[in-house]
């Protein structure tokens, strides 16, 4: 029939497409990925003692008075304690960020929290010489780095923590930075997970860690 014939061509059209831009383009690439770029293509995921603690682009909310502090999250870095679920704050796994203006009461609010909070937890800096990435929160609310500035001013506090030498904390800090890619672009950063491992390693806390 003529219009069985007229549909041939569309129909075969649409499957030859269909099996090459939906299973031998996206099983090539994965495979290729997997081989070429194995741990990007993994998640890039942080071992410590052999059990996977994090990823390397993706942060994390740490309290420990010993660790390095990340950026504030939206989302908490998706994760959240028993009554926040109960009381309707847990809003699933998610990234981004409230948006709000900046004259919006409830991020004038937020952040005078957190730097309250924050200046709490390392007494011996100022108000003024907070830096805008360690009270503001990123984006897609898991950014996994901070400013060297950030991570400089909380080297007393965490040296005080953790018995650990400022000049210890600094060379943790200077192993864990990354400078601009190529030196001319984006922006030096601290990656605060490692960070944090090469704490918890200089402290006894773990003793492997494979990032």
């Amino acid at each position: 029939m003529k219009w069985l014939k007229a549909l041939k061509k569309p129909f075969m059209t649409t499957l030859t497409l269909l099996i090459i831009c939906g299973i031998i383009y996206p099983v090539f690439m994965t495979v290729l990925s997997g081989v070429l770029f194995k741990d990007k293509a993994n998640g890039s995921l942080v071992y410590a003692d052999g059990e996977a603690v994090g990823a390397t682009y993706v942060g994390q909310d740490f309290t420990d008075p010993r660790f390095m502090k990340c950026r504030p999250s939206a989302y908490n870095y998706n994760t959240y304690t028993d009554e926040q679920k109960q009381n309707g704050e847990y809003a699933g796994l998610s990234s981004g960020s409230n948006n709000y203006a900046p004259s919006n009461p409830a991020l004038i609010e937020r952040v005078e929290q957190d730097i309250n909070e924050f200046l709490q937890a390392n007494p011996a800096v100022k108000r003024e010489d907070l830096p805008a990435d360690i009270v503001t929160a990123s984006g897609s609310g898991l950014d996994p780095h901070i400013s060297p500035k950030a991570a400089e001013i909380q080297i007393k506090a965490i040296s005080e923590n953790t018995g650990l030498s400022e000049e210890e904390v600094k060379a943790i800090v200077a192993n864990n930075t990354t400078d601009k890619a190529f030196g001319i672009f984006g922006e030096k950063v601290v990656n605060v997970l490692g960070v944090n491992l090469d704490i918890a390693k200089a402290v006894g806390m773990v003793s492997e860690i494979e990032k």
